[in-house]
This record gives structure tokens, sequence and C-alpha cells, in this order.
């Protein structure tokens, strides 16, 4: 089975902004999507499971970006584990913002 990558609008939303802003963002999302094909809940302390769903798991993990030098992002996606889909919930600059959208983790969660 085939993973498959999805990102809500307000992922997408906010990746737009950010890659304006770094330029390797596209490049180092797509290495990221790569290390979720082998392991899909992280291979570090870098990531972190936030809530563990029937057959869904949040998790929220560094982002390392080569323009920033860094693991100063931070990325949120839902891992389905039986569909074999992950989808991109939030990504932020730790330098703007300190912790996650729980609000819309929370209505994410909702509507599942």
């Amino acid at each position: 089975m085939a993973m498959t990558f999805d990102a809500g609008p307000e992922f997408t939303k906010e990746f737009k902004r950010l890659a304006k802003k770094y330029r390797s963002l596209s490049d180092d999302l797509e290495e990221f999507k790569r290390l979720l094909l082998i392991q899909p809940l992280g291979n570090s302390k870098h990531f972190n499971v936030i809530i563990k769903h029937e057959d869904v798991s949040i998790l929220k993990a560094r982002l390392f970006c080569r323009y920033l030098k860094g693991s100063s992002l931070r990325i949120v996606y839902a891992w389905y584990q039986k569909k074999g889909n992950v989808e991109f919930i939030e990504i932020y600059f730790k330098g703007d913002k300190v912790n996650e959208d729980r609000r819309r983790i929370d209505d994410y969660v909702k509507g599942l």
C-alpha cells in the first residue's frame, strides 16, 4: 500500500507563507515525507505523539530547515495507520509561536 500525503487548508496557507521566507522549505518537506515513508511515527525524541485515537495518531515533530540551519520549525500531522495516509495539520516557526494550536487539533479530532 502506497502512503499518501494530504494537507488541510490552514496548513497550506501557513506553508506558502513560510516558504516565501525560507526558500528551502519545499525541499525540506519532501525530505520529511521520505522519512515518514520509512517511519511514520518518527525516529527519535524529535517526534511526539500528542493524541492517540482509535486508528489515527496526531504527532508533532521538528522539521529541519536547511535555510534556518536548524530545527526551529514544527509540524503537526495525523497518521492514519490503516489507510496509510498522512495529513498535515499545522506548520509554524518556533520563534513566532511557542506551542501548537490545540484548538485546531481538537477540532480536527472532533471531525474524525
